[in-house]
């Protein structure tokens, strides 16, 4: 469970493979209309009008490649049909912040001719995708302001999230990031062993280990191995782990002794360009045996979390439409029938890319209803976990589906037991 948020830009072309994508995935590394026109056209839309101001869409800005340090002070609009020629929208003082990008620029001063130029820019289409939800149903997605969304549709225009467009041009992986991802995911599985091994070693007769020093050996792990990570492991001890979020900090209240229950949720990608995430999550025992109260709490959430994998190899077996949302309720009725839905307290997972948090689809059917699909060449974790005031267990896989909807479970086999250090 990372705390940032991330993206990818890729490459599309049209195809017919299944229910699940009408276009199949190539990395590319700018802007192909092409592309995007195939995957507009593949969802029955007359457009994609992207739009930003100041960088509060920042999905338009990455679809296109606008750097986060491109200075644009001004509200800017390009439009791509289906088919023919985008149409650009900018501002006098900017007039050539588009240019990059194929297509005729109508220059805008006044305000007047700001919402004339929208109406010229959708003229003739009747649906098109903006980053917008209804009800900000999905605030991932909907970036457009209200007032925007209106002047399009005051010209006649019905505008429809862009959810799954962004998917396509954010969250899909080429062959080379994949090939990243699990050197990442090999190298965060085994920070494990040198977690647990330090553990083992400094609570053995007696001794203690605080949950920053066991966090300083993760980090240390993940430099041997030119490892990059947004942020240190969650190292939690005890109530600590209950908590979905914590940090670590100074005091006692972080020491590990015998006898301690553990989660560590750790991340981290290669340190090479485009590279993306690997993201897991452990848990272990200071001890000989586990206490049961542990064991059964573990069992629980193992299960939810196998149940939220076979939903999504089904799906794909079967070659049937999935949603983000499915595969959250395949988890969450397991731990709702076992009588501890209110200790269930996030989503069972979210999109992984070039940061831990993408732009993909998340397994979402709490926080938010994601109606976005699990497309191939996508990569998510399911991470469901219940916190109770004395301890917490989360147990997280990374999940890959590849360009032939192959599914893969990342950073080795899923855990099955609680690992007891002391055994």
């Amino acid at each position: 469970m990372a705390l940032r948020n991330s993206c990818a830009i890729r490459e599309s072309q049209s195809g017919d493979k299944s229910p699940h994508s009408e276009i199949a995935h190539e990395s590319f590394h700018m802007f192909n209309l092409n592309a995007v026109q195939a995957a507009i056209r593949g969802q029955q839309l007359d457009g994609w009008l992207l739009y930003d101001f100041r960088g509060l869409n920042i999905l338009a800005r990455r679809v296109l490649g606008i750097g986060e340090d491109a200075i644009l002070s001004r509200r800017w609009f390009y439009f791509i049909p289906a088919q023919g020629q985008p149409r650009k929208l900018v501002h006098r003082i900017e007039s050539g912040s588009l240019n990059a990008y194929p297509g005729e620029a109508t220059v805008y001063l006044r305000w007047q001719e700001l919402e004339a130029g929208v109406k010229s820019l959708v003229q003739g289409a009747k649906r098109v995708a903006m980053e917008y939800v209804p009800r900000n149903a999905n605030p991932y997605v909907s970036r457009v302001d209200a007032g925007t969304v209106e002047l399009v549709r005051s010209f006649g225009v019905e505008v429809v999230p862009s959810g799954d467009l962004v998917q396509l041009f954010e969250a899909c992986w080429d062959d080379e990031q994949w090939a990243m991802h699990l050197e990442a995911a090999t190298h965060t599985q085994t920070a494990y062993d040198v977690a647990f091994d330090c553990i083992r070693q400094k609570t053995k007769n007696g001794g203690i280990v605080h949950e920053m020093e066991v966090q300083q050996v993760i980090l240390d792990h993940f430099k041997k191995h030119r490892l990059f990570t947004d942020h240190p492991p969650i190292v939690g001890v005890g109530p600590h782990s209950g908590d979905p979020h914590f940090a670590p900090g100074p005091g006692p209240a972080g020491n590990i002794k015998e006898g301690d229950f553990v989660l560590i949720d750790l991340w981290a990608k290669c340190d090479k360009p485009r590279a993306v995430y690997s993201d897991l999550t452990w848990t272990c025992f200071v001890g000989r045996d586990v206490p049961d109260k542990y064991t059964k709490i573990f069992r629980i959430v193992a299960a939810a979390r196998d149940a939220g994998i076979e939903r999504v190899k089904i799906a794909f077996a079967k070659k049937e439409p999935l949603q983000g949302w499915q595969v959250d309720q395949a988890t969450r009725d397991v731990i709702d029938k076992a009588g501890y839905d209110q200790y269930f307290c996030h989503r069972t997972g979210h999109s992984i890319g070039q940061e831990t948090h993408g732009n993909g689809a998340n397994m979402d059917n709490l926080e938010t209803h994601d109606t976005r699909r699990v497309l191939p060449r996508t990569c998510f974790s399911i991470e469901p976990g219940i916190y109770l005031p004395e301890f917490g267990v989360r147990s997280e896989v990374d999940v890959f589906v590849d360009k032939d909807e192959k599914v893969h479970v990342t950073g080795g086999t899923p855990q099955t037991e609680i690992v007891a250090l002391l055994k």
